[in-house]
Parts: structure tokens; C-alpha cells; sequence
């Protein structure tokens, strides 16, 4: 897959892993739409059900992301409960794309991909999956050269005036004390404030997380919005800075056609 092209289809039917919920109040705008970061949060919880569900939990424990797709075919609005169904699209030895399907009683659609990359608990490096867990995922998929290749590679542009600080709170930084991958997209979504053009539509959002963000470091978000690039669709590119030094980046778009 690259960046405009479309995800994996389903499983065949009856494979993967489900789970359903009710949206909380707390994840939802004044408009009521299932904001991303309640996105990635469900997506995170999806991915400890199926590894404390499965023998994953037991032979390959610790896992990380590196990049989140998220497709917004049909906004979910609260009052609603979704379905997530979730299951391995591509891998390799020590990764790999998991697709997480969620639709809602009321006729969301939001499909996503994460990269996961299976992480030794004894050095935090990555690790060949064992052998039970290469035959669970190896289930859905018949791709198991998966490498790795960022979608988004756009230089990091000057420091500006339309700089935002992202101040990390002690509430960000999950158990490897680094700030939880989710907490990224609340930033995303201050930034949606300013161009609710780009959630008029179905809509791509993609994250890659070059480096950890620690507690205690100071983040500053750069922007740049382009009404409309070269394709005549607008884009809203986002880095995150720390130090000098960019730890991730974030597009939102149009969903390609």
C-alpha cells in the first residue's frame, strides 16, 4: 500500500477478531463525531483484547506502532455503539498490518491500519514474532514479505509564528514512559477546529511516529494547510518537533478516490 492507495479488503467471513462498545460521551466533539483520538484509543483497546484473548498474550506480548491509517468513509456520531473487527492484513518476522474494521448500529464506517512491530520485553528492540504467533497471524493474509516504507516524507519546514505548543501532561505518558500514541491526535483535532473543510467528506489521516516523545520534553506542532495541492485536494500536514528534532508526522486529506 502508498499513501493514496486503498486498504486491504476483509477477511473472509467469520475471520479476525470482534469486539463492540458503546460510545462515551467523552469521546465525541460538540457535534458529536467520533473524534481520532477516541479513533485510536479503540483501536488500541481492540489490540489488548486480541492479544489477551489469544496465545499472543502469552508468546508475543509487547507490541508498538510505527503508523496509523485512518479512513472516515461515513462519520460515527454519538449516541451509537460501534463494532470493531480486527485482523492481520500483511507481515513479516518481526511486523506487522493489522486492519481494524469499525462500523456503528447507525451505518458508520471508519476502516483503519496500523504497523505493529513486536518489541523484546528485555531490550525494547524488535524481535522476531514466535513461531505460534507468526501461524495466528498468518491466518487472514497470504503477504509475509511486509516491509517497512513511510508514506509521508516531507521535510519539516522552518520554525514560524503558527508554531503550537503541545504541552505533555502527566496523564500523555503510558508505561514505557513515552506519551501514548493517542494523545497525538488530540493535537490533531485543535487543528481540525480551524479546517472543518477537511472533515466535510470521506477523509485519510495518517500518523508516523519517527521517534518517542519522553515526559517532561517540550513539544511544538508546525502546520502547514494547502486549500489545494497539486490533485485539487486540500491537506493539512502536521510535524511534531521536539528539540529540533521532528518525532512525528501527520497528513489529513481527502479520502483518494
Amino acid at each position: 500500500m502508498s499513501l493514496d492507495q486503498p486498504l486491504a479488503p476483509l477477511p473472509q467471513e467469520g475471520m479476525g477478531f470482534a469486539s463492540t462498545w458503546p460510545i462515551r460521551a467523552g469521546d465525541v466533539d460538540p457535534y458529536d463525531r467520533l473524534r481520532f483520538d477516541a479513533i485510536a484509543r479503540y483501536l488500541q483497546d481492540i489490540a489488548w483484547e486480541n492479544l489477551h484473548k489469544t496465545s499472543l498474550n502469552r508468546t508475543d506480548p509487547n507490541w508498538i506502532v510505527r503508523r496509523t491509517v485512518i479512513d472516515v468513509i461515513r462519520p460515527i456520531l454519538w449516541p451509537d455503539e460501534v463494532r470493531l473487527l480486527r485482523w492481520c492484513s500483511a507481515m513479516s518476522t518481526r511486523w506487522t498490518n493489522m486492519r481494524v474494521r469499525v462500523t456503528s448500529s447507525n451505518g458508520g464506517l471508519i476502516e483503519t491500519e496500523g504497523f505493529w512491530i513486536n518489541i523484546s520485553g528485555a531490550t525494547g528492540m524488535p524481535a522476531r514474532i514466535s513461531d505460534e504467533g507468526l501461524a495466528y497471524l498468518a491466518q487472514t493474509t497470504q503477504e509475509h514479505r511486509l516491509r517497512w516504507r513511510p508514506y509521508l516524507t516531507d521535510a519539516t519546514p522552518a520554525e514560524s509564528d503558527t508554531d503550537m505548543p503541545f504541552p505533555v501532561r502527566a496523564t500523555d505518558i503510558d508505561q514505557y514512559n513515552h506519551v501514548n500514541n493517542a494523545c497525538y491526535w488530540q493535537a490533531v483535532e485543535q487543528f481540525m477546529v480551524e479546517y472543518p473543510k477537511l472533515l466535510a467528506g470521506p477523509h485519510r489521516a495518517v500518523i508516523e511516529y519517527v521517534a518517542p516523545v519522553l515526559a517532561r520534553q517540550h513539544v511544538t506542532v508546525r502546520s502547514r494547510y494547502e486549500p489545494g495541492d497539486r490533485t485539487g485536494r486540500p491537506v493539512l500536514r502536521l510535524w511534531f518537533v521536539v528539540g529540533g528534532a521532528t518525532t512525528t508526522v501527520v497528513r489529513i486529506m481527502p479520502l483518494p478516490a
